[in-house]
Formats: C-alpha cells, sequence, structure tokens
C-alpha cells in the first residue's frame, strides 16, 4: 500500500483530498503546524478506510527543521501534496515587514525548502509524485494581492523547473492552479459563484489530474479561458484597472 504526505494537512483543500486518497487505499501522514487540529480527521480516515493516518507536526517557515522532519518518517511517501499558504493582508504586508515576510515565505521559500529535500529522496529513488497547490494569483499581479501572487507565480515557475529536472527520473510533477475557493482563507469574502470552487471539487481535479499524470489542472476549466484573457490585457489596460 502506497504512502502519501499531505503538509498543511489542516487545509480545507488538503481535508477533502486526504478523505480522497484514504478510500482510494492510500496511507496518510497529515502534516500540520498544530497537529492536533487535525487529530480527529486522523482518526476518522483510520476508521472509514483500509489504509492508516497519523499526523505529525511540521512547520513550513522552520526551514531548518525541514531535513530532520523528512529523516523522522518511519516510511518515505510515494506521493507528496504540498497545500499550504498564506494569503495574508496585502494592504498590511504594504506596510509591515513581518506581514510581508509570512506571506513571501510561507507561500515560496517554505515550499521550496521542504520540496527540494523531497525531490533529492525521490530522485534517488527514482519514483513518487510531487503535487504543488499554487495559485492563478501567481499568473498576473494585481494591486489588490500582488504579495501573494508573486510568490505563487515564483512557485508555478518552480515547480515547472522541478518537473523538468525530475522527469529523466520517472518523477512526476503536478501543479494545480485553483481559482476562486470557498475555504476557511476566503472566509468573509464576495466572491462570484460561478467561478468559485469548493474543496471538494478542487479534490476531485487533483486525484484526476494525478491519475491522468497531468502536468498541471485549472480546479475550474473556466479558469484556464479567464486567465488567458486576463494575461493578454495590455499593460497600459491593465494598470488602468481597479483588480
Amino acid at each position: 500500500m502506497k504512502t502519501a504526505l499531505i503538509l498543511g494537512a489542516a487545509s480545507d483543500v488538503a481535508k477533502a483530498f486526504s478523505k480522497l486518497l484514504a478510500a482510494d487505499g492510500w496511507n496518510l501522514v497529515l502534516a500540520s503546524r498544530q497537529p492536533t487540529d487535525i487529530d480527529a480527521l486522523a482518526a476518522d480516515l483510520q476508521i472509514r478506510c483500509k489504509g492508516t493516518a497519523e499526523t505529525v507536526a511540521f512547520d513550513a517557515m522552520d526551514f531548518a527543521s525541514h531535513a530532520a522532519f523528512y529523516d523522522q518518517l518511519t516510511v518515505k511517501p510515494d506521493m507528496v501534496c504540498c497545500a499550504f499558504g498564506y494569503l495574508g493582508d496585502q494592504h498590511q504586508g504594504e506596510k509591515e515587514s513581518e506581514e510581508r515576510r509570512r506571506i513571501l515565505e510561507t507561500n515560496y521559500n517554505g515550499a521550496v525548502n521542504i520540496l527540494e529535500i523531497v525531490a533529492a529522496d525521490f530522485e534517488a529513488r527514482r519514483t513518487g509524485t510531487i503535487i504543488g497547490i499554487s495559485s492563478v494569483a501567481g499568473e498576473r499581479g494585481r494591486q489588490s494581492n500582488y504579495l501573494y501572487g508573486s510568490a505563487k507565480a515564483g512557485f508555478t515557475a518552480y515547480l515547472s523547473g522541478l518537473r523538468n529536472r525530475l522527469y529523466p527520473a520517472n518523477v512526476h510533477v503536478l501543479t494545480v492552479l485553483p481559482g476562486f475557493m470557498r475555504t476557511r482563507m476566503t472566509d468573509g469574502m464576495s466572491l462570484p459563484p460561478v467561478v468559485t470552487a469548493s474543496p471538494e471539487q478542487a479534490a476531485a481535479a487533483i486525484m484526476k489530474a494525478f491519475k491522468k499524470s497531468k502536468n498541471s489542472v485549472y480546479v475550474l476549466w473556466m479558469w484556464r479561458w479567464i486567465m488567458c484573457m486576463v494575461r493578454n490585457i495590455p499593460e497600459c489596460v491593465f494598470k488602468r484597472l481597479n483588480t
């Protein structure tokens, strides 16, 4: 039975994806900064599914701990899903370096640091799948969230390069590009229902893309065309838009 490591397992999308993996027969290692927050999820998966589910502590911002974290795993994973992220407050980030640093380092530096450790292991074993949850916010900078978007743009480019590097080693890298999502991260925001996905829809899209060995996937199909249009708006026009 294969094992999946879910980094940021307390996120709504990670929880939904974990349930699909458990139902598909995977053993799960659920990693979160506060593992007690997901103990109930692990216990539920343990009862309902054939595989095992355990929780472990992981802090994306504590870069120095990442190598030891991965080394202490008793069973090395066959799949790693990087699901943690921090939207943060754009306006606060413009004024305060601590908020700015947290947005940039959580969404880029933390993700890259742990995935480089995973990649080295997978490359040596010549097997494995890495799933990175990025964002359409990384496809064009907007005044409303360009700190978050710039980190996700870097993460998307990183995953592309990692995919290129690991292909000869038979390691697959999947980039997930959610658009609007109904999660705790966006709680209170006014989001257009037609282009807003649930965590369960995201999980289903990720599982389908994984099984088809796709390189990237938009959670809702219309986001591919929305972002195509957004990317092609001339800069002289785009800078005048209040987005």
